[in-house]
């Protein structure tokens, strides 16, 4: 795809941005240069090979990024892929704070985005951790221990609800807000509902 694929609402997102225009704009240049197909998705431009995404354009208050969708199956020769939360599986991040460091990676940057579109063409699928990978906070064990039938509730909750609730009572720092976020959240779990429903 040559720039004449440009999407419209990628053109009125950069002409909207507050901050990191010039960056965007060199990035959206690189990744158009690699014959992907423009798209919006989640409010910011995504770039996509066969309607499969390759890789988002997207931007903080301390940095802008490429986000790389199955970014842990790339090699990362040049160690510059970062995972953004220890939570996230498969997408990784190329950072940048400045327009000049995108100029002087740009053939390091379209080797990366090649390898991702052959990773997409070959069909490799990250391999996500099982939800029973991951630690049960004490917290939420002592009520299981206390209450058996939340144990059962919670195991009929689909992985992904049981991974927002192992994530959400894990962040907090204090066993006390561990604890109240447990309690808080006993009958939403025994309800079989989600964090978020």
């Amino acid at each position: 795809m040559t720039n004449s694929g440009m999407n419209p609402k990628v053109d009125e997102f950069l002409s909207q941005a507050a901050k990191w225009k010039e960056e965007y704009e060199k990035l959206r240049n690189i990744v158009l240069d690699c014959e992907l197909t423009e798209e919006f998705k989640w409010m910011h431009p995504c770039y996509t090979f066969n309607h499969k995404n390759i890789v988002l354009i997207h931007g903080f208050k301390e940095y802008c990024a490429l986000l790389f969708h199955k970014g842990a199956l790339l090699k990362d020769p040049h160690g510059i892929l970062i995972q953004q939360t220890e939570n996230v599986q498969a997408a990784r991040q190329i950072r940048f704070t400045n327009v000049q460091e995108i100029v002087e990676m740009e053939t390091i940057l379209k080797a990366y985005i090649n390898e991702a579109i052959e990773v997409e063409k070959a069909g490799l699928e990250v391999e996500f951790k099982k939800t029973t990978e991951f630690a049960i906070p004490e917290e939420l064990q002592h009520k299981f221990d206390e209450i058996p039938a939340l144990k059962t509730a919670f195991e009929a909750l689909t992985p992904g609800r049981q991974r927002a609730y192992i994530f959400y009572f894990s962040q907090a720092k204090q066993s006390k807000t561990r604890e109240s976020r447990v309690e808080k959240y006993v009958q939403k779990i025994l309800d079989g509902k989600g964090l978020k429903d």
